[in-house]
């Protein structure tokens, strides 16, 4: 791309606000919505391609052309190269470094679905190196990471997109269910039940030798430097390839160094939306209770004391005092979703259903004409990818900001806080710290390998 198109591009993504959106968004099959012309399509890359990471960026062909993609596993990043190639019909450039991304002048965004401990690190990068991002949930490791990604955003004043796309797609099921509070049909929220499903604990992983594709040192990056482990039996399924039970690949969730196991996996999803509806979503609970959990090995000052197994909780049902006296419970059991309960009713809602009384009463009592819009603050977009897209030509937030995912992912870090210290934390939602407990305030930042710290 020469530079006369990149400053024409930039050019369009920071003033085509000035238009208005509505009036540019215009569907076609081999344009972004608003650009009118090739070389206004914004370029992408993404850093981290398993999964996830293939999902968001084959969802992103429609709006925006792939100069690169990069992962540390060799294997992956071909097949990925392979994959966008067939696309669209151009090949990205592949790294193993996703600093040679961030070097280019020429990409406009980067989409981020590494495992979680890279998140932080990479993003704020990012913003500095001048690109706006879309970063897969959750957002951060620990709670202290958010206050530095909000910190670059507001520096920076980059477009920055969480990935929560409950928000945006499954059918608006979840814009639905928020509207029905928002419109009374349940009357005074008491009580939120989030369903996130547990997890089975590991059998012993042994040490074993590092897959020949694989740059485990450039894997770890900011987690402390361990061996690599892992068992013969394959996952099968969606995450499938890669060995069942291990401290990398898909198994990455289960283990607190890299990730929040299933309170940060579904919880990211399902607590962002109860916040939502509660109108919580720039405050956050006074204390957490972990009122009956599993850990899967045994933790002494909050750190598990063997490393051989997965460590995240298996099993829990936290109580959760949010604002107004509504008490939320994080559950393992049940169905996945989430159950809101007021004073004239109650229903369910998750990906492929909402249910109950007020849901069936729509039939003779709609909601009215623009409920879910008003929700949604504005006409909902295609899907999450979209309105990223969207925000970026207004130079607007889009609908999942930081500051709302922060606020109810520390939700998720305190539940995990609290089952690790096997306490109740009470939380100053207005300090953002805990209350009266300097070792579980430890756990509010970690410290990241040397030579692979923040740079803020």
């Amino acid at each position: 791309m020469t530079r006369t198109h990149h400053t024409s591009r930039r050019r369009f993504l920071q003033g085509v606000a000035a238009a208005g959106t509505a009036a540019i968004l215009a569907p076609s099959a081999n344009r972004a919505h608003g650009f009118q012309a090739a070389n206004d399509r914004p370029v992408f890359a993404t850093i981290g391609l398993r999964n996830q990471g293939w999902a968001i960026t084959q969802k992103s062909f429609r709006f925006a052309d792939f100069a690169a993609l990069a992962d540390v596993d060799a294997n992956v990043l071909a097949d990925n190269v392979k994959k966008t190639e067939e696309r669209q019909k151009k090949k990205p450039d592949a790294y193993k470094d996703y600093r040679r991304i961030l070097d280019r002048k020429d990409i406009d965004a980067v989409m981020i679905a590494t495992p979680d401990h890279w998140h932080t690190k990479i993003a704020i990068e990012a913003m500095h190196a001048g690109k706006d991002v879309y970063c897969e949930k959750p957002l951060t490791l620990t709670i202290d990471e958010g206050k530095l990604i909000e910190a670059a955003v507001k520096e920076t004043k980059r477009v920055f997109q969480v990935g929560t796309m409950q928000r945006t797609e499954s059918g608006q099921r979840f814009l639905q269910a928020i509207a029905l509070i928002k419109h009374g049909r349940i009357g005074t929220v008491e009580k939120v039940t989030c369903g996130i499903n547990g997890m089975s604990a590991s059998p012993v992983i042994p040490v074993a030798p590092v897959p020949e594709e694989l740059d485990w040192e450039m894997w770890l990056g900011p987690a402390p430097k361990v061996d690599y482990r892992a068992l013969p039996e394959m996952r099968t399924g969606y995450g499938g390839g890669v060995p069942l039970y291990s401290n990398c690949h898909y198994a990455f969730r289960n283990w607190h160094e890299y990730s929040g196991g299933k309170l940060t996996d579904w919880g990211a999803h399902h607590v962002d939306i109860a916040c939502w509806a509660l109108g919580a979503s720039d405050t956050g609970p006074s204390k957490v209770t972990p009122l009956d959990y599993s850990l899967p090995v045994e933790y002494k000052d909050g750190h598990p004391v063997v490393h051989d197994q997965y460590n995240a909780a298996t099993k829990f049902n936290i109580g959760v005092a949010m604002p107004n006296g509504v008490e939320m419970l994080i559950t393992s059991e049940g169905d996945n979703g989430i159950l809101f309960e007021g004073t004239k009713g109650r229903f369910f809602v998750n990906r492929g259903k909402i249910v109950g009384k007020p849901v069936e009463q729509l039939k003779e009592n709609p909601l009215p004409d623009d409920a879910i819009e008003e929700v949604y603050g504005g006409k909902v977009s295609e899907n999450h990818t979209a309105n990223f897209i969207e925000a970026m030509m207004s130079r607007k937030q889009p609908i999942s900001d930081v500051w709302s995912h922060n606020r109810m992912l520390e939700i998720c870090h305190l539940s995990n806080i609290a089952m690790r210290l096997g306490r109740e934390v009470k939380w100053d939602p207005a300090k953002r710290e805990i209350v009266g407990d300097e070792q579980a305030n430890a756990f509010l930042s970690r410290e990241n390998r040397q030579g692979y710290e923040i740079n803020v």
